[in-house]
């Protein structure tokens, strides 16, 4: 089992019990010994009886005194509990502010330009990428370092909305081998459904010889649904070449991605 006291996640935020075990333990701290259980319950959201039930189970563990009449004080070790599980809260709002938060309050973009670190930049998406310049843009952030033209760089205080909107997708049905395969599609048929996309994909070797035969390499082959939908959601227009085992699940992982799409059928009578 790990070391509790090195553990960042806690049992204390894990269990929604030892949640409210730490924040009565420090509400009678607080307030000891005169100790309103009352108030306890109504700042908590919890009954009255339920604390009462929860300072019973920690007098007898040791964690609690009670001297009587609702006087109450925390016990040494009932202190040591407590800074035991606040260390564990320290440890992982330091996780979330420094290790979680600020990996994303930090963009990366390619440098447009020479920038320099400090300087206002406005950001924008080009071609499935992120881009950051000297000029005004709907997105505007500040440069965290120096970048050449062409290299990334990292981009603070962004605010504003960056300007992108959805690619195209077409999605083209190629027959499988028993029903003919990539006999059945011709170059000009290919070379019209694909003219003019930025991010090819194909799913079937059938799909990909239709690409070959009409001098197409595709961008992706392996993993290329899910490849076709991130540049979908980066503003790519796209085009998806596949069998037509494979179509009818392609289309249905579209609409759940809520991405539209158009349908060409490349199979030649």
């Amino acid at each position: 089992m790990a070391d509790r006291n090195k553990d960042p996640f806690h049992i204390i935020l894990k269990s929604k019990r030892e949640a409210t075990r730490f924040q009565i333990l420090v509400e009678i701290a607080e307030h000891q010994p005169s100790v309103r259980q009352q108030e306890i319950a109504e700042k908590l959201g919890i009954t009255p009886q339920a604390v009462s039930e929860y300072i019973r189970e920690m007098v007898d563990e040791g964690l609690v005194d009670s001297h009587g009449r609702g006087r109450y004080n925390v016990t040494h070790n009932g202190v040591e509990w407590v800074l035991m599980n606040a260390e564990a809260l320290e440890t992982y709002a330091h996780y979330v502010t420094h290790d979680v938060v600020q990996q994303v309050s930090v963009w990366t973009a390619i440098a447009a330009e020479d920038i320099a670190k400090g300087d206002v930049v406005g950001v924008y998406m080009e071609g499935g990428y992120l881009y950051a310049v000297r000029t005004t843009q709907a997105a505007m952030g500040e440069a965290a370092g120096d970048a050449r033209k062409g290299q990334d760089i990292g981009i603070a205080k962004l605010s504003g909305i960056i300007d992108h909107h959805e690619g195209a997708i077409r999605v083209c049905k190629v027959p499988r081998i028993q029903r003919g395969g990539s006999r059945k599609v011709t170059p000009e048929a290919v070379l019209n459904a694909v003219g003019g996309m930025e991010y090819i994909g194909a799913v079937g070797l059938e799909a990909v010889i239709a690409l070959k035969n009409a001098g197409i390499v595709p961008d992706s082959f392996f993993g290329s649904r899910e490849g076709i939908i991130e540049a979908a959601f980066h503003g790519m227009n796209c085009s998806m070449v596949i069998v037509d085992e494979e179509f009818t699940g392609f289309l249905k992982r579209l609409e759940s991605a809520g991405l539209s799409y158009e349908i060409r059928d490349l199979s030649s009578p």
